[in-house]
């Protein structure tokens, strides 16, 4: 199941006439994309590939990207440098998420004896920005900046049931859903149902959906003003933890982390 947490193929953006849009900006973000899941060095004719840009526009990228600091060339190859992270910890910076939902999830691991995250949502994924691990449930590593499919995933479900419809709508509409085991749902009507169902409850448990053994419950974080803005959640091995003590149990204990989140949040942005 290592698939289900790569970052997405970079697609080229089809944008139309547009004076202020910056195509080689766009380019350069596609093709720091391409990198990760395993794919550590690539060459020109991959990040062509895998970008579906020109030669010529993957070697330009590369050597602005080398001559930044951002990536570094050794036999034909070119590998992202640590610097790439500075992008990544500008956003975390700027947001309170991580840091003021840190200390939260530390507690709630302890409390509960199971890892908890906090993710939001970018376009069809989840993007985790804070995790507290104490032990490792699904074949694939999960860490800040780890991203998976929102569709089959308790924190998406709970933050795609709570966009307005609208959004919501226009999700469904685009998304193409992928079976990753037998119990995946991947008929868009039975997807709508169920974030019915999840708007309602105002909880979302996925049962063995994206890998089998693993069961997780998530929750929305609101604002001070009730929007939601981020999910936070608990997993399980599905041979440890019946449904029905995930909602008895560990509920409370998530939607009090939760709305101890969206609290400290509004502080923090105050």
């Amino acid at each position: 199941m290592k698939k289900a947490a790569k970052p997405g193929k970079p697609i080229p953006v089809e944008v139309p006439s547009d004076p202020d849009y910056m195509m080689s900006l766009a380019r350069g973000l596609e093709v720091i994309r391409a990198f990760g899941d395993g794919r550590a060095e690539l060459s020109i004719s991959d990040v062509a590939r895998e970008t579906r840009l020109s030669r010529a526009a993957a070697r330009r990228c590369l050597h602005t990207l080398s001559v930044l600091g951002y990536a570094a060339s050794a036999g034909g190859k070119f590998a992202l440098t640590p610097r790439v992270l500075s992008l990544g910890y500008a956003y975390l910076g700027s947001t309170p998420f991580s840091r003021v939902a840190q200390p939260i999830l530390e507690r709630v691991a302890d409390t509960l004896h199971e890892s908890s995250s906090l993710a939001v949502l970018d376009g069809q994924e989840v993007v985790y920005v804070a995790r507290a691990a104490t032990r490792r449930i699904l074949s694939i590593g999960l860490s800040v900046g780890s991203r998976l499919p929102a569709d089959c995933t308790s924190m998406g479900r709970v933050l795609l049931a709570f966009l307005d419809d609208a959004e919501r709508a226009r999700y469904l509409a685009r998304v193409k859903l992928t079976r990753h085991t037998s119990h995946t749902i991947v008929d868009k009507r039975q997807l709508r149902a169920e974030l019915a169902r999840i708007q309602l409850a105002g909880y979302a448990i996925v049962d063995q959906e994206l890998e089998l053994g693993l069961r997780s419950l998530a929750v929305p974080v609101r604002r001070h003003d009730r929007v939601v803005v981020a999910a936070v959640n608990v997993g399980v091995h599905a041979g440890r933890v019946e449904p029905k003590t995930l909602v008895r149990e560990y509920l409370p204990v998530l939607q009090d982390a939760a709305l101890e989140i969206g609290q400290a949040i509004g502080h923090a942005i105050r």
